[in-house]
C-alpha cells in the first residue's frame, strides 16, 4: 500500500477534499467539512506510514485487540479514531479501504439529514 493509493481512494468518496488544517506535514481528508481521515506526511517520508481513521467504538476496541499495528490515534479522541500503521505490514489493502470506507460512513451517519441530502446531489 502506498500513500497515492490511499490519496485515490479518499478523493474517489462523494464531496470530499483534501485540506491542510493543522500544518503542511498533515493531510486531512474532509466530507462536508467533517474530517475522516489523517495522514502524516513527514512520517510516510520516513518509512513509517500510517492513516487515522474515525471509528465505531466497539468495532474500534475489536480492531485494536485483533490487529497489533491498530492503535487509539494520537492527539484523537480515542474513543472514536483509530491509527492503523501501514508500515508494519499486518493491515491488508482490502481491509483498510473497508477501515477508510468505515469511517467516512461514521462521518456521515452523525450528520444532519440536510448535510446528508446535500451528498446525494
Amino acid at each position: 500500500m502506498n500513500i497515492e493509493q490511499l490519496h485515490k481512494y479518499c478523493l474517489q468518496k462523494p464531496k470530499v477534499e483534501e485540506t491542510f488544517p493543522f500544518n503542511q506535514d498533515t493531510l486531512v481528508f474532509k466530507v462536508l467539512g467533517k474530517m475522516f481521515a489523517l495522514i502524516p506526511l513527514d512520517k510516510w517520508e520516513a518509512g513509517e506510514g500510517s492513516i487515522s481513521l474515525k471509528c465505531d467504538p466497539k468495532y474500534a476496541i475489536e480492531l485494536r485487540e485483533d490487529y497489533d499495528s491498530i492503535k487509539g490515534a494520537y492527539h484523537m479522541n480515542k474513543t472514536h479514531w483509530n491509527t492503523i500503521y501501514i508500515y508494519k505490514g499486518e493491515v491488508l489493502p482490502e481491509l483498510l479501504f473497508k477501515l477508510i470506507d468505515h469511517s467516512y460512513d461514521q462521518v456521515v451517519k452523525g450528520m444532519s439529514k440536510k448535510m446528508q441530502q446535500a451528498l446525494k446531489e
